[in-house]
């Protein structure tokens, strides 16, 4: 998400020692982890009671289904491999690619395609 590396982590570090002291850094790091843990109960209570207020008929429903990446994911490629389930592979190909539509050939059998020296 922030694209963190080991690097950056250890500059913020040093950054963080300069600014608060060793004395302090120990008090912050576990106030912020409180307060980390804190936001992580306080949102599962709301997700909890977000599916409890819901009723029954959405037991099934899943909040992460909003994110927008999810959302697109189950709405638009189950439909696309609904569609594709007819073909030899459906919409996935064998190896999990998304096989491109090949042209229909006008060669007969064994002809060789013309050979266009602009094209190259």
């Amino acid at each position: 998400m922030f694209d963190l590396s080991f690097t950056k982590l250890l500059v913020l570090a040093v950054i963080a020692l300069v600014v608060f002291g060793p004395d302090q850094l120990p008090k912050i790091a576990a106030q912020a982890g409180r307060a980390l843990r804190d936001l992580r109960r306080i949102a599962e209570h709301a997700k909890a009671d977000l599916q409890e207020g819901l009723g029954p008929e959405f037991r099934d429903f899943d909040i992460a289904d909003l994110h927008p990446k999810n959302f697109v994911r189950k709405h638009l490629w189950d439909e696309f491999d609904a569609d594709g389930a007819n073909g030899a592979n459906g919409a996935n190909g064998a190896n999990g690619t998304i096989p491109v539509p090949q042209p229909a050939s006008r060669l007969s059998p064994g002809e060789s395609p013309p050979y266009d020296s602009e094209a190259t």
